[in-house]
């Protein structure tokens, strides 16, 4: 009887610490996913739409968080419609055979300037581990979560041997993520 009694409350207390990490739903509305490159030395600035995933955050428990998240490669925008149809394609983002660029996170930290989130970052076929930089502020029933990362295109076959295009891009991310 007592070791009944004394699973159950294990049990119970396991339960409410599962239950203090919230599940967020990330919307494409009020979010951002963003890039820039240098291209002739030029910054070219560029988004993605389309995210989608799920998000588990929970400051006071970030072994019970983490982000599991996609955006369309087929929606890349430069705002010019030659290049994106060109960035569409096998040599850059291949996105008729792999339409999502992904993160799936590992684990995350605190940081002194916020959080940082260390997972898998998949382009086309090709994953790197990378840790994501974040802040996280409170935003009605959800969080915003604001970040910003260097990747080298290389690492992900993105641009082939291009000369002209740098080989490191920073991704700039906006994401407002509701209950």
């Amino acid at each position: 009887m007592k070791i009944l009694m004394i699973f159950n409350c294990a049990l119970l207390l396991l339960l409410c610490k599962t239950a203090a990490a919230q599940t967020y739903t990330p919307s494409d509305n009020g979010s951002s996913v963003k890039f820039v490159i240098k291209n002739f030395g030029f910054g070219v600035d560029g988004s993605f739409k389309n995210l989608k995933g799920i998000i588990i955050f929970d400051p006071a428990d970030l072994k019970a968080s983490s982000f599991k998240v996609t955006v369309d490669a087929t929606t890349v925008n430069t705002g010019n419609g030659s290049r994106d149809g060109h960035l569409r394609k096998e040599e850059y983002f291949d996105a008729a055979k792999y339409p999502k660029i992904s993160f799936v996170s590992d684990k995350i930290e605190k940081t002194e300037a916020g959080y940082a989130a260390t997972g898998t970052f998949t382009i086309k076929d090709k994953s790197k581990t990378v840790a994501i930089p974040f802040t996280a502020t409170p935003q009605g029933n959800g969080y915003l979560f604001i970040g910003k990362v260097q990747l080298n295109r290389r690492d992900f076959n993105v641009g082939g041997s291009s000369m002209i295009l740098s080989d490191n891009l920073t991704l700039m991310l906006s994401v407002l993520a509701v209950k």
